[in-house]
């Protein structure tokens, strides 16, 4: 029996005082890869920033990773974020440091101390994600695709059990956006749980996966192929029963 790495049940998202989702229900075990999709304003950033931490859990039940989202302390919510990987479309590296002083700033800020351990596991990401090479570089002396993989590697440096990708591919060429999805799905293959936030559905197309719709207010299993996905005529299975949107705009 593969361990469950998110599991939400019957959880409210808020933004604030704003009701974002409701009625939410999701699994998600060790080294399933499920594409999260939906129109802009659906929800699909809030339900990423309650399962890393960002937005405080306030009604429902949630674990991450095997923290409770409902208890958790604000002063807990690091040690919760060291179990996550998270990819984002903008790449947010340190424009004046080279690659290995960008992982290695993420270790130091993780609580690494050893250099020697510290050089190993920088080498060691860097070769995994194939930039063994790249290490003394700058980031603009990198491609968009080659600083993604830098990205990813940063995700993967404290070995998390869950990864966050948020339209990882957003600012990429589409030979490029393969590349990058082809290292994701290998690493989900090595037993990490990727939940990627996307529009791309040729993507998708090409790299079929389970898919979450966030839709109405909640969320929804997409049953079908990813091009059909945002039509109606999709056939879909509710988590849960989509009632009235509420007041204010949902992001």
């Amino acid at each position: 029996m593969k361990a469950m790495i998110i599991d939400i049940k019957s959880t409210k998202v808020f933004q604030k005082k704003n009701l974002i989702l409701q009625d939410v229900n999701v699994q998600i075990d060790k080294g399933e890869f499920v594409y999260l999709i939906g129109k802009t304003g659906s929800g699909k950033s809030s339900l990423l920033k309650t399962i890393y931490g960002d937005l405080p859990l306030q009604e429902g039940e949630a674990t991450v990773c095997d923290f409770d989202l409902k208890t958790i302390k604000r002063r807990k919510v690091p040690f919760l974020r060291r179990k996550l990987g998270i990819v984002f479309q903008d790449f947010q590296l340190l424009t004046d440091r080279s690659v290995d002083e960008n992982l290695k700033f993420v270790l130091k800020a993780t609580g690494w101390k050893d250099k020697a351990k510290m050089t190993e596991r920088v080498t060691e990401v860097l070769e995994n994600v194939g930039l063994g090479a790249k290490g003394y570089k700058f980031p603009h002396e990198l491609s968009g695709g080659e600083q993604q993989r830098v990205v990813i590697a940063r995700a993967l440096l404290n070995e998390p059990d869950l990864i966050l990708a948020d339209e990882p591919t957003g600012n990429l060429d589409p030979e490029t956006s393969e590349e990058i999805m082809k290292l994701l799905f290998d690493i989900s293959k090595k037993g990490k749980a990727i939940l990627m936030a996307t529009h791309d559905f040729d993507l998708m197309g090409k790299f079929k996966s389970r898919t979450i719709k966030c839709e109405n207010s909640t969320v929804v299993e997409v049953l079908g192929t990813a091009q059909s996905a945002f039509k109606t005529t999709t056939q879909e299975t509710s988590f849960s029963t989509p009632t009235e949107r509420a007041e204010g705009e949902n992001l």
